[in-house]
């Protein structure tokens, strides 16, 4: 922590220090899937990134609370208050309850999760916080920033003098169209439903003292970063889409129920592309990391190419990109698995390395340090140690590598019998299970007095 850390702060427009409101301590809040369809691996961009971040802290010497909540009630399609619920959607789409659709694709998206080494630390379900919700819209309405029309609660956007400074926006210039036609009621199109009423047909709804009925989208993540963290807490993340719309909604949500902003620093990631444009799911042009994964790449050199981005630059995806992603990832395995010896991290690359995650984390230039450390003349034990140093912000699992490696029993047993031929002296039969083992993934070392096996990565 003696190292300064700096970020960009869309607040401020501008990079800026980073200083925890409790020292050596930072709560983070990330906006979540809405869990209706797969999370593709544009999704998991975003997730990614701010596994990053939390990793950076962690490896500065921050304690670090990360929670991540998971959208599974439902609300409406767009971040407006229109269009048709999302979980219902996805019921009619595989004849399914909107509650199984929830299960489902949570489990879709915690397997995603697992296969990028991305872990929060709490990942709240927006149907388990209802009552926060309606209690975060009390306060608001009982400090007179809403108003209830024939739809519900609404926010009213005119009590807060700042609402478009966030996001800059022209509110002037905003087209009313479709949301004055949802709600004529409302004194500005731009005001927003905290709690949604008057919907016999919604099938998620619950009881409050505006009448049966379901909250609105940015209610929840106000209401749940704010039961973790508190009302005040350092950083909260999302897409860039957010915040024109929801993360300027929590803002004035937060202002509405606690007379101040509930982040000190709002960080957003630009999207994963592909080089025709958005990669999304209405133009089916998605892979998921189950799909990569069939396909025959390592759902980690995916993990290693979002590495090589800079998370406001975005990342243009390619299969192409992919293989050269995991190709280096693979090199940087085999100096895992190169050298036995027991090392010591190298404090000369160390402090290189700090010195570009520090900097908003720059991750491309964090890995030019790391492949600059990989060729120069430093003691390969050494290496290897640096780079499982490094890794901790990394997260490519290079000490599973060595330590959880499990052969299967085929290749076993082929090595046994190449092992019974070379005894035998049958050279010809002992070059040829060496060749089908090599085909099966696995490369035989021999030793003085045995052999090692080691598995080859994918290229």
């Amino acid at each position: 922590m003696d190292k300064k850390v700096y970020f960009y702060n869309t607040v401020k427009r501008k990079k800026e220090e980073f200083k925890p409101i409790i020292p050596g301590k930072v709560g983070i809040y990330s906006c979540g899937p809405t869990v209706y369809w797969n999370q593709h691996i544009g999704n998991m961009y975003a997730f990614t990134i701010w596994d990053i971040l939390v990793r950076t802290l962690r490896y500065l010497g921050y304690q670090v609370t990360w929670v991540v909540n998971i959208t599974d009630v439902g609300h409406n399609t767009s971040d407006a208050d229109e269009g048709e619920d999302k979980m219902e959607k996805g019921a009619k789409r595989e004849d399914l309850t909107v509650w199984e659709i929830a299960r489902k694709y949570e489990e879709q998206y915690r397997d995603s999760l697992k296969l990028l080494n991305i872990r929060p630390d709490i990942s709240p379900k927006a149907t388990e916080h209802i009552p926060e919700q309606i209690e975060l819209a009390k306060k608001i309405e009982k400090n007179g920033f809403a108003y209830q029309t024939k739809t519900g609660l609404v926010y009213d956007t005119a009590k807060y003098k700042d609402y478009a400074k966030f996001a800059n926006l022209k509110l002037e210039e905003m087209n009313s169209g479709s949301r004055v036609e949802v709600d004529q009621e409302k004194k500005q199109p731009w005001d927003f439903l905290l709690w949604v009423t008057n919907q016999p047909n919604h099938i998620m709804k619950w009881p409050s003292p505006w009448g049966e009925g379901f909250p609105g989208w940015h209610a929840e993540c106000t209401a749940m970063s704010t039961k973790y963290l508190g009302e005040k807490f350092d950083i909260h993340t999302g897409g860039i889409e957010h915040i024109g719309v929801h993360h300027t909604n929590e803002i004035a949500q937060g202002y509405a129920a606690f007379g101040h902003q509930t982040a000190n620093y709002w960080m957003h990631n630009a999207w994963l592309t592909l080089k025709k444009g958005k990669m999304s799911k209405s133009l089916g042009n998605v892979y998921t990391l189950k799909q990569l994964e069939e396909m025959g790449y390592d759902p980690l050199s995916y993990r290693y190419l979002v590495l090589s981005s800079h998370y406001r630059n975005g990342l243009v995806f390619s299969l192409e990109s992919l293989r050269a992603a995991e190709t280096a990832l693979n090199k940087l395995r085999e100096i895992i698995n190169e050298d036995q010896k027991k090392g010591k991290v190298s404090e000369k690359w160390k402090s290189k390395f700090i010195e570009k995650i520090s900097d908003d984390l720059a991750m491309p230039e964090a890995l030019a340090v790391v492949w600059k450390m990989v060729k120069s003349d430093l003691d390969l034990a050494d290496k290897k140690a640096t780079l499982l140093d490094f890794d901790k912000v990394l997260g490519l699992s290079f000490d599973k590598d060595i330590l959880e490696e499990e052969i299967p029993e085929e290749i076993k047993d082929l090595v046994q019998k190449r092992t019974e031929a070379k005894i035998n002296k049958n050279w010809v039969e002992a070059d040829r299970l060496r060749d089908l083992i090599k085909e099966k993934g696995y490369l035989v070392e021999d030793t003085k007095d045995d052999c090692k096996i080691k598995r080859i990565m994918l290229s």
